[in-house]
């Protein structure tokens, strides 16, 4: 919301493609994260089962009540095979799936960050907080926890493919090998916290330079696309609509232009269809006003989206007070 009107341009293949809101571009990793706290209920799920009255792997002769007892502490479900709940760690196997995920998504955007506050880019500044300076540069500023998190991403996939390569050939039902499935999951459980913390912190004292973001649109072609939606809407067919524009970028490559720098002489020249018109349509803010699809990153769907948004991060609220709740009898 502090940068809802900022425009940057969006990328495929790391080239240019068209112009999106910086909001609608954050909105994306929102959706990516919602997802995941959706994996970690799964994974809270899962492990709220209790394994009393297994016993070593054949259940047990004492007089036991599973079920009364596994309310007693405070779990909702009791395993239905002894063998199971004393064999298989299928739950945190899961965890650590949800972590590595999790910690993808954060390094993905790691990266982004770090591209983007170069000088080359510019897009953004991080905080001195959250950068550091070269030892023998004293101009640098380094995106220092961007770069640590990304590289901590690989130390939460070894915790998840060396579990799972623990348990790939145990026969039922205890093993010793077993007890390997602790160390990774609390480095998971630290790392992980600690990426998530830092990326809190560091997304709200960033800086976006959208003045800068919207110049550079001004320079390029991000606008071809909707250069061509404008032929295919006067009913040339979109395939030569498309060859009609990309002969246009050719053109204006030569004669050191951009689409919106051409006269209407010159796009007449193109094609017939063209009217004046089009440099509205060839206008950044309503490249990116037209697109108001589900989804899309027009103004109002930014806006549907950041509703849904601040409706889901408070069910996620509301989902980890109970959680709280129901662990606090652990102290």
């Amino acid at each position: 919301e502090k940068y809802k009107d900022v425009i940057l341009p969006g990328y495929t293949h790391m080239q240019r493609a068209q112009p999106v809101l910086f909001a609608h571009h954050m909105l994306c990793y929102f959706a990516m994260l919602e997802r995941d706290f959706k994996r970690l209920e799964e994974c809270y799920d899962m492990a709220d089962m209790s394994p009393i009255g297994a016993c070593a792997l054949a259940g047990t002769t004492y007089p036991t009540n599973p079920l009364e007892e596994a309310e007693d502490l405070h779990f909702s479900k009791v395993y239905g095979n002894s063998l199971d709940a004393v064999s298989d760690r299928d739950y945190l196997l899961q965890f650590l799936s949800f972590a590595s995920i999790c910690a993808m998504h954060l390094s993905r955007l790691s990266e982004e960050f770090i591209y983007w506050s170069t000088s080359e880019f510019h897009f953004i500044e991080l905080d001195d907080g959250y950068s550091t300076g070269s030892s023998i540069m004293p101009q640098k500023k380094n995106p220092d926890m961007c770069e640590l998190i990304r590289g901590k991403t690989g130390r939460v996939y070894g915790s998840l493919i060396g579990l799972l390569t623990v348990m790939k050939g145990l026969p039922l039902a205890y093993d010793k090998d077993m007890q390997e499935d602790k160390e990774g999951v609390f480095d998971a459980i630290d790392t992980l916290y600690f990426a998530l913390d830092i990326y809190a912190g560091m997304i709200s004292t960033m800086t976006v330079n959208g003045k800068h973001t919207r110049e550079v649109l001004e320079h390029d072609f991000s606008n071809a696309t909707d250069m061509a939606d404008y032929l295919a809407k006067k009913g040339l067919p979109f395939r030569q609509a498309h060859a009609v524009v990309g002969g246009a970028v050719h053109y204006c490559i030569e004669h050191h232009k951009v689409l919106h720098d051409l006269t209407m002489e010159e796009f007449k020249s193109m094609s017939p269809l063209f009217e004046e018109d089009i440099l509205e349509a060839l206008k950044i803010e309503n490249c990116v006003k037209n697109r108001e699809s589900y989804g899309g990153t027009g103004p109002k769907s930014v806006e549907c989206q950041k509703a849904h948004g601040k409706e889901a991060v408070a069910a996620m609220k509301e989902k980890a007070a109970q959680w709280k709740e129901s662990m606090a009898f652990l102290g």
